[in-house]
């Protein structure tokens, strides 16, 4: 049984600021690079074959993977009226804009391998929240459910990025 998450239910409005909040994160992650100047930046590169590498599974596909798992919980709880195909879609053409966007602004390469894996997460996301309707039989209770986890993972997020920044962790990203 699907229900509608409406605009103007509590649960949906929490879900889109949270959703507002882990999309301004991913931008700061992705495109604006935690706000550091890398080596590679300013030059632009392209990889068009798929896994390239000896190794097909690196740390960084499983981070692309994983970073996009709630933006596909995301499309799932807030465009229920979308068939699971256009969600899919959708989430493949945000993983080609923040590729081309790296490409565009030299702070990145636009590669296969991370749109593919990016999307992957995307999926991943989408069927947790179908699983997590049917298992609660209702589409409101999921999103609850989602959003009391992810109240906490949103606060731990931004957390971390902010002692990240601060270079008050044992990672160094620069």
């Amino acid at each position: 049984m699907k229900e509608e998450s409406s605009n103007n239910n509590p649960a949906t409005r929490l879900t889109t600021v949270l959703f507002i909040i882990y999309g301004l994160a991913l931008v700061w992650i992705l495109l604006l690079k935690l706000g550091v100047q890398f080596s590679y930046m300013g030059t632009r590169s392209t990889n068009f074959i798929p896994f390239n590498e000896p190794v097909i599974f690196t740390g960084e596909n499983f981070l692309n993977v994983l970073i996009f798992v709630p933006l596909g919980i995301y499309v799932g709880v807030l465009f229920t009226r979308w068939i699971f195909g256009k969600k899919l879609f959708f989430l493949f053409l945000l993983s080609l804009l923040v590729e081309g966007l790296q490409y565009l602004f030299r702070i990145g390469a636009f590669d296969v391998t991370d749109l593919m894996t990016n999307t992957l997460g995307g999926l991943i996301g989408l069927l947790v929240f179908s699983g997590l309707e049917r298992a609660f039989r209702n589409g409101i209770k999921a999103q609850k459910f989602i959003n009391f986890l992810a109240v906490p993972a949103t606060a731990l997020l931004i957390l971390l990025l902010v002692l990240l920044k601060m270079n008050l962790l044992p990672v160094r990203y620069q």
